[in-house]
């Protein structure tokens, strides 16, 4: 009996290489990489140009003696800057207000947000219309808000004062300039968190809570067992936006008190917009600048480690 033997020509066919012109797998992967940049490539150069080339900027600008009227060249003077920013108290204490301004914003703006979107997440009549009115301060200009504000402020025709009786200076004193701001910084920022969890709540499965309904679940349980853990990567991402978002606020506290009084409500970058508008000092003021993006990304960074880390455990 004769063994059978494989086709020559077949067993040719299948190992023979593919042709010269045609692309192989690795040259299908670069071409579709290269058309992939082409895509991304009109919304990366804005991004560039615009975000990207001024943090560079301005990260080499804090290393220089640069200042407005100076008629010298700029020199190149090192940590000079950071060496003057480690003594100066009137930042740190600057740094001090940002922070409480931001944590005393960010809490209560988060949990008031939270109660509200689960508010507009029911069944309630003329639904739409609630939700259209709950946007509304997100429609308005910062500027905008601080004017209005100042109005319901103001100590002798002001809202608050003729609905209270008083003439108090709010924005004046110095103790209730900072706790008068931060209600503005609430009722501002609270539309934008609202409506970022209103739409991570949409997206909770109905059929979950009407299982644990059926279980004998009360409201409280069904929203620790099935709406916070199904919402929390949304809840986590908002409030390290929100918390980034108050405190680079600028526009907001600068129509309201320009930092004042005495320096009560002047934020870090209220201090260095003095520094390079007011006194010129274009170097300092980046260094300023510089530090409150590395202490913020920090901070951020370690609040994002303990939450996952607390995800991963749960």
């Amino acid at each position: 009996m004769i063994p059978a033997t494989a086709d020559p020509a077949r067993s040719d066919q299948g190992s023979a290489p593919p042709p010269s012109g045609a692309p192989g797998k690795g040259q299908g992967r670069a071409a579709s990489g290269h058309r992939a940049w082409f895509l991304v490539l009109p919304a990366l150069i804005p991004i560039l140009l615009l975000s990207v080339g001024p943090l560079l900027y301005g990260i080499a600008l804090a290393f220089t003696d640069s200042q407005a009227g100076r008629t010298e060249p700029t020199q190149w003077i090192g940590l000079l800057n950071f060496q003057d920013l480690l003594r100066d108290t009137l930042f740190w204490e600057s740094f001090r207000i940002g922070l409480v301004w931001a944590v005393a914003v960010s809490v209560p703006q988060f949990l008031l947000a939270l109660g509200l979107a689960l508010l507009l997440h029911q069944e309630l009549r003329f639904r739409w219309l609630s939700r259209a009115l709950a946007i509304v301060p997100w429609a308005m200009p910062e500027v905008v808000v601080g004017i209005m504000w100042r109005l319901v402020y103001h100590p002798d025709a002001g809202v608050l004062n003729e609905t209270l009786g008083t003439h108090r200076d709010w924005l004046g004193s110095l103790s209730t300039a900072l706790p008068a701001v931060v209600v503005v910084g609430i009722w501002a920022r609270l539309p934008q968190v609202t409506v970022t969890l209103l739409a991570g709540l949409s997206n909770v499965p109905r059929e979950l809570h009407e299982a644990a309904a059926m279980d004998g679940a009360g409201a409280w349980r069904r929203f620790r067992a099935v709406t916070w853990p199904a919402i929390r990567p949304i809840a986590l991402a908002i409030s390290a936006l929100s918390f980034i978002w108050n405190v680079n606020s600028f526009a907001l506290v600068y129509v309201l008190t320009g930092g004042g009084p005495g320096g009560r409500t002047r934020l870090p970058m209220l201090f260095a917009y003095e520094e390079a508008f007011r006194y010129g000092q274009f170097g300092y003021a980046a260094a300023m600048g510089c530090v409150l993006v590395a202490v913020v990304s920090i901070l951020l960074a370690v609040h994002l480690v303990a939450r996952l880390k607390g995800d991963e455990d749960a």
